[in-house]
C-alpha cells in the first residue's frame, strides 16, 4: 500500500520534471524515512506471522470434525476420538480433546476443562492485532515530524538573504520533496496496518466464536450423552 503510494509520488515528481525520486530522497535525508522504512517492515512481519498463524493453525473445518467426534461418541468409542483430537497440532482439536477426557466425570468437570482451555486459547488468536493500530499511529507521527522537519529547512532557505536564486530553488525543491515524501510514507503505512487490523480482527473474532461454538456442541454431546436414555 505504502509503496503504491510512494510510487505514485515519485511519478509525479518525474512528470514535474523533478529529480527527487524515492531514492534520492532517502541519499538527501534518510532519517525519518528511514524510521518509517523500519516500521513499515515490522508491520509486513507482523501481517505475514498473523495471517500465516490464522490460516494454517484454524484450518480444521470444525463442523466436520465435531460429526467425526460425534458418530464416535455416539457409538462409544470415547477413545478412538481422543485419538481423532491427536491426529494433529490444531486448538480445535485441544479444545475438544480436553472435552473427551473428562467424558467420563460429571458436566461441572467437563466444562471447567473445557473452559480453561479455551481460556487458553483464545488471547492467542488475537496476539499482536492490536499493535496494528499503535504502528499506525506511530508511522502517522513519524510521517508527521518529517514533513515538518522539511518544511522548517524550505522556510530556513526562502529566508536566507545571502543565498542566491539558484540554491535557494534547489533547497525548496529539496524541502518539499523530503515534506511530501515523509507524508506518503507515514500515510501508506498506516492505512495498510488499519486495513490488515480490520481483516485480522474479524478473523480472529471469527475463529473464537467457532471455538465457543465448538465448546458449547462438545459439552452438550457429552453431557446428553452421559445421561440415561441419552442417543
Amino acid at each position: 500500500m505504502f509503496v503504491v503510494l510512494l510510487g505514485g509520488e515519485q511519478g509525479a515528481a518525474a512528470g514535474g520534471g523533478g529529480n527527487h525520486g524515492v531514492i534520492q530522497a532517502f541519499k538527501e535525508h534518510p532519517f525519518f524515512l528511514s524510521l518509517n522504512l523500519i516500521c513499515s517492515a515490522v508491520v509486513i512481519a507482523m501481517i505475514v506471522e498473523r495471517a500465516v498463524f490464522q490460516l494454517a493453525r484454524y484450518s480444521v473445518n470444525s463442523k466436520e470434525f465435531f460429526a467425526q467426534v460425534k458418530k464416535l461418541v455416539v457409538a462409544g468409542n470415547i477413545d478412538r476420538a481422543i485419538k481423532l483430537c491427536e491426529a494433529g497440532d490444531y486448538p480445535t482439536l485441544h479444545l475438544v480433546k480436553a472435552g473427551l477426557t473428562h467424558a467420563n466425570k460429571g458436566p461441572d468437570e467437563i466444562d471447567a476443562a473445557m473452559s480453561e482451555k479455551l481460556g487458553e486459547l483464545k488471547p492467542a488468536v488475537e496476539k499482536r492485532i492490536g499493535s496494528l493500530w499503535s504502528l499506525a499511529n506511530i508511522a502517522t507521527l513519524i510521517g508527521l515530524l518529517g514533513t515538518v522537519w522539511g518544511l522548517i529547512g524550505t522556510f530556513s532557505a526562502v529566508s536566507d538573504p545571502l543565498m542566491d536564486a539558484a540554491t535557494r530553488q534547489q533547497k525548496l525543491a529539496s524541502g518539499i520533496s523530503e515534506a511530501m515524501y515523509n507524508t506518503a510514507f507515514g500515510l501508506g503505512v498506516a492505512v495498510t496496518c488499519m486495513i490488515a487490523h480490520l481483516v485480522l480482527h474479524q478473523r480472529a473474532r471469527n475463529i473464537q466464536h467457532d471455538l465457543d461454538a465448538t465448546q458449547e456442541r462438545v459439552f452438550n454431546l457429552l453431557t446428553i450423552q452421559t445421561r440415561p436414555g441419552g442417543f
